[in-house]
């Protein structure tokens, strides 16, 4: 893998390290009377920490399913990273690992922070018919997944695989995957109101478009 392409990544990867700086000295912005501890979380749509985004708002929904999305690229980069010897996937897999465990930290740190659940029971209903598509903005793959998701049977395999066959079975898995975050990151940039959240979003855009590119050419390289 060209040099070049890892000098890219690592540039948007410093990117995103910067906009997770400005988390520390933001937080006074993100709601209007910051408490003293951690409040009670909220009802899944009503309201958190006063001046804060209600539950069933979209910089709400959006922390909640992207932390998630998040947890399912950890975990598929960590199997890829046991089964496979080649250290161009090996080391993808590590940086995505990084990169979305930080993140997921954040925006799991932000529900706590407007005082409101890490869980909901509407994945995706934040983007209500604002999708590319003008209809259908949170549509779910098989099994109620979100945009990208792969399946248990789909893990599945990629656990059971090894060498070239799970360096394959990941990269069409995380290709796909990263495809979804694209789609719900733009859904954030659109809708989301808080601003270190909105530049969150566009760094993942950013960052996982140009992996997707490098993924792709991974695949090529192995006849796929």
């Amino acid at each position: 893998m060209s040099r070049t392409w890892w000098q890219a990544i690592g540039a948007v990867a410093f990117a995103l390290a910067v906009v997770a700086g400005t988390v520390t000295v933001t937080r006074a912005a993100m709601t209007s009377s910051p408490p003293a501890q951690a409040p009670a979380a909220s009802d899944e749509g009503g309201p958190g920490v006063p001046g804060g985004p209600r539950g069933d708002s979209a910089d709400a929904g959006f922390a909640r399913d992207m932390a998630a999305h998040h947890q399912q690229a950890v975990e598929m980069s960590f199997l890829v990273r046991d089964r496979t010897k080649d250290a161009d996937v090996r080391r993808l897999a590590y940086d995505i690992a990084n990169t979305q465990a930080n993140q997921r930290g954040m925006m799991l740190g932000w529900l706590d922070l407007w005082g409101l659940p890490k869980t909901g029971i509407a994945p995706m209903a934040w983007m209500g018919g604002s999708g590319p598509s003008g209809h259908s903005g949170h549509a779910q793959g098989p099994e109620g997944l979100m945009p990208g998701m792969a399946t248990r049977a789909q893990l599945a395999d990629l656990g059971k695989a090894s060498g070239r066959d799970a360096e394959v079975r990941y990269l069409r898995l995380m290709t796909a995957h990263h495809k979804g975050g694209v789609e719900m990151a733009r859904g954030c940039v659109r809708l989301c109101t808080v601003k270190v959240e909105k530049e969150l979003a566009q760094g993942m855009v950013d960052a996982q478009q140009a992996e997707v590119e490098l993924m792709e050419g991974m695949l090529r390289e192995r006849g796929q």
